[in-house]
């Protein structure tokens, strides 16, 4: 071996300046380096030298990353020196390589996500109470249905949350079983309770599909039923399947409702609850609940009221400052219906100039990122089954938000001989490959 130039001739900025660079009898250049002397292969003490951005690079690279089995950069990179070559800038190179590696998604890819959306237009309207209403179901709780000399039979009842897009207040019901009629019947009643909705949100449910298409609540759905929609003219908006953080306006409720109802329960004998005192317990938490303030409570003693959605809805909030221009006091005193009208414009004023503001902030998802586009390859979430066993799909429709950000798609799967398409957010995918490489 004899050395390639002298040091001096070597630039200052180029890598092989530390490695001492020569050249091997058939004329490959090699590390000169400092362990001439030890006990090793000629391979260890004298390795190739490889650039970094070179196709037989990326070719060495992938065949020992694949042969300690899809490892990380430390291992790959430990392999490719131990038999005997050393690519400049192997750190970064590999590294490249290993973010492409298809495999290596498979197995530990993270899923999509993408900029939190700006919030809908039914969360910054002042509509009435309960115009636009996002529903879920939860429980179950066993409750004694009748008793019998050998004891007693006990049944299963689970609870409707309506939530207030707008004023966050909430509506609890009772139903006694998961289906589609008790869905209907708790439907009924809190429209005479509350009112007709403009709209209705919720996940897809097996119970909520079947009502809405009982109901005919659904634009999409063609059938004969139409009397209740144009009567009550309310559209119902289905987040897609697995996507529980785009009902995070309500998903926090349930939260808040488990809590406080956790909390009635432990004082209570759970094995003497029935059903009058659990829809006794569930007006209880519907009232705790929507008194809760709905921003920061202010030290400031002009506003001692607090706004909570409790103000609105049962009117009984004490009376407010009245503002002079609509009314006087002498007003005040005359009309009660006055007092109502005030208390009203009182919490939407407050509404808009407290509650509103702190909405604009995104509490995390601050990033963009591409957006997942028709063709690219992904890897379909199932919670079911391990991730080895995650199926792999295309994606055949890409649904943009108003802010043209891809936060929906369509996946195409084929499992078993038989296609099938989800309707999935990309929080449910891991992308693997993209449609310019696809073949």
């Amino acid at each position: 071996m004899k050395c390639i130039t002298s040091a001096s001739e070597i630039p200052s900025h180029s890598p092989l300046l530390k490695l001492n660079p020569i050249i091997d009898s058939n004329g490959l250049l090699r590390v000169g380096g400092r362990i001439r002397q030890a006990e090793i292969g000629d391979k260890e003490t004298n390795p190739l030298i490889i650039p970094a951005h070179h196709h037989i690079t990326v070719l060495l690279v992938r065949h020992f990353h694949e042969r300690v089995q899809h490892q990380g950069r430390h291992l790959t990179e430990g392999t490719i020196r131990s038999n005997g070559f050393w690519i400049t800038g192997a750190k970064r190179c590999i590294s490249s390589i290993i973010r492409r590696c298809v495999t290596c998604r498979k197995l530990r890819g993270k899923v999509e996500e993408q900029q939190m959306a700006d919030l809908p237009a039914e969360r910054l309207q002042m509509d009435p109470p309960f115009s636009f209403v996002g529903l879920d179901v939860f429980g179950p709780w066993e409750v004694i249905s009748r008793r019998t000399r050998g004891g007693q039979a006990n049944s299963k009842r689970w609870a409707v949350l309506f939530t207030c897009m707008c004023t966050r207040g909430v509506h609890i019901e009772v139903i006694e079983s998961m289906t589609s009629s008790s869905l209907i019947n708790a439907l009924r009643r809190f429209f005479s309770i509350r009112g007709p909705a403009k709209q209705l949100r919720s996940d897809c449910g097996t119970n909520f599909v079947g009502a809405s298409r009982e109901l005919k609540m659904s634009e999409n759905e063609q059938t004969e039923v139409r009397e209740y929609l144009l009567e009550q003219r309310c559209s119902w908006v289905f987040n897609p399947p697995h996507s529980s953080h785009m009902g995070g306006a309500w998903e926090r409720m349930i939260g808040l409702t488990r809590r406080i109802l956790d909390s009635m329960l432990l004082k209570n004998k759970y094995s003497q609850l029935t059903h009058e005192v659990l829809v006794t317990f569930m007006s209880e938490v519907t009232a705790i609940v929507n008194a809760r303030p709905l921003v920061p409570v202010s030290t400031d003693s002009e506003f001692p009221f607090i706004l909570t959605p409790s103000m609105l809805l049962t009117q009984k909030a004490g009376n407010p400052p009245t503002p002079q221009e609509d009314f006087s006091k002498k007003d005040m005193l005359l009309c009660q219906w006055k007092q109502v009208q005030t208390l009203a414009e009182t919490f939407w004023n407050r509404w808009r100039k407290e509650y509103l503001g702190t909405l604009q902030n995104r509490h995390k998802w601050f990033h963009k990122h591409p957006n997942i586009k028709e063709g690219d390859i992904v890897l379909l979430k199932d919670k079911q089954v391990k991730r080895n066993e995650w199926p792999m799909g295309i994606i055949v429709k890409a649904v943009p938000s108003t802010d043209g950000i891809v936060r929906k798609v369509e996946v195409k799967t084929v499992q078993h001989g038989t296609t099938k398409i989800y309707h999935r957010p990309i929080s449910e995918l891991v992308y693997l490959v993209s449609s310019d490489q696809a073949v």
